[in-house]
């Protein structure tokens, strides 16, 4: 399988549980890895055949930052069902980082990988 991905966006969001994070901004980065067959857009040279990562990483921006919810897990799973439906990917694995949210951890976070079923759902 051929992966398209995006590595380190930084998105601005409201996130978080605790009174304080309630306040502020808080910048998350999102990786992804996206299955995608890349030899359409190869033979072309279309970018009209590509999954179209700047597409993507617009809609994740756009998405993230209006959300407002308490746990990263919930935004993840968010994030990956915008993504596989409006790009009709078949898997995805995207990793949400939360950088300096535990003392003495460079970031924390989740990583999902989701595939789609035979009925269509992720």
């Amino acid at each position: 399988m051929d992966k398209v991905f995006i590595e380190g966006l930084e998105i601005e969001a409201l996130i978080g549980i605790y009174d304080w994070e309630r306040r502020i901004r808080q910048t998350l980065v999102f990786d992804l890895e996206m299955g995608f067959d890349n030899r359409v857009p190869a033979a072309t040279d279309s970018i009209a055949d590509t999954l179209n990562y700047k597409a993507v990483s617009k809609r994740l921006i756009e998405y993230v930052a209006q959300s407002d919810f308490g746990l990263v897990e919930t935004l993840a799973e968010r994030c990956a069902g915008i993504v596989m439906n409006e790009f009709k990917l078949d898997w995805l694995r995207l990793k949400l980082s939360k950088p300096g949210a535990v003392r003495g951890a460079r970031a924390v976070g989740v990583v999902i990988e989701r595939v789609r079923t035979q009925d269509g759902n992720g």
